[in-house]
């Protein structure tokens, strides 16, 4: 599989690059934010590993080019910053995962493998729920009155809900299975996901995505008779 690395840092850069390549994936690293979109264009990467701040266009412009082009195809953004202003900007734009500086580059592969397993390895491309339904492969949800395309953590969120409807699940076990690990800012990267999942499924009287306090979350199937 082919990972675009847009890191203006030479020698990081060149650490990054050698690290994935010798983890098994074909590497296109990209000096700046117009080469990386000229190598996005011309050699369809997997997934995508990108830099915030890079000179001739910054991570978060390019993040959106892409998507334009490619909704499903999921993104991980590199920062030196933590700030919740950037955090949800890369949310709104569709990142799949937020890496701070310094980081060891194990971590990095860990995130891509979990990221890219999730992402190409569903078979079953439709879950449904009540009214509601998720086209998994096409990033589609359509419940009543509302149809809506998804970002592709959203769908891998809901997904898992849906194969677990009805029962309990823990924070910490949600974060595991979608980002690949238990920390603190994916857990506030996670809240602003369910916030929108909740939206989206409104319109579907008979589910409820529900805060169980202490604990986690669950969504829960509610029989006709309990909708009035």
């Amino acid at each position: 599989m082919k990972v675009l690395i847009a890191e203006d840092d030479r020698d990081f850069g060149n650490i990054l690059a050698q690290y994935v390549n010798i983890s098994g994936f074909e590497v296109i690293l990209g000096r700046n934010g117009n080469e990386a979109w000229d190598l996005f264009r011309s050699n369809k990467p997997d997934i995508c590993v990108l830099d915030i701040m890079m000179p001739e266009m910054d991570g978060f412009t390019l993040a959106e080019k892409i998507k334009e082009l490619d909704p499903g195809l999921p993104l991980i953004f590199l920062t030196a910053k933590s700030l919740k202003e950037d955090i949800v900007r890369g949310l709104k734009i569709g990142a799949d995962d937020y890496i701070t500086k310094p980081f060891d580059p194990e971590v990095l592969i860990l995130r891509i493998n979990n990221i890219l397993k999730r992402t190409y390895s569903s078979v079953n491309d439709e879950f449904k729920i009540s009214q509601t339904l998720l086209k998994y492969n096409t990033l589609e949800l359509i419940s009543p009155d509302t149809k809506v395309k998804l970002t592709l953590k959203e769908a891998q969120l809901l997904k898992y809900f849906i194969i677990n409807k009805n029962k309990i699940l823990a924070r910490e076990d949600i974060l595991t299975e979608i980002w690949g690990e238990d920390d603190y800012f994916l857990g506030r990267s996670m809240d602003v996901f369910i916030s929108r999942l909740r939206k989206y499924v409104t319109s579907d009287k008979r589910i409820d995505i529900r805060t169980v306090r202490g604990t986690g979350f669950i969504l829960e199937e509610i029989p006709d008779q309990n909708i009035y």
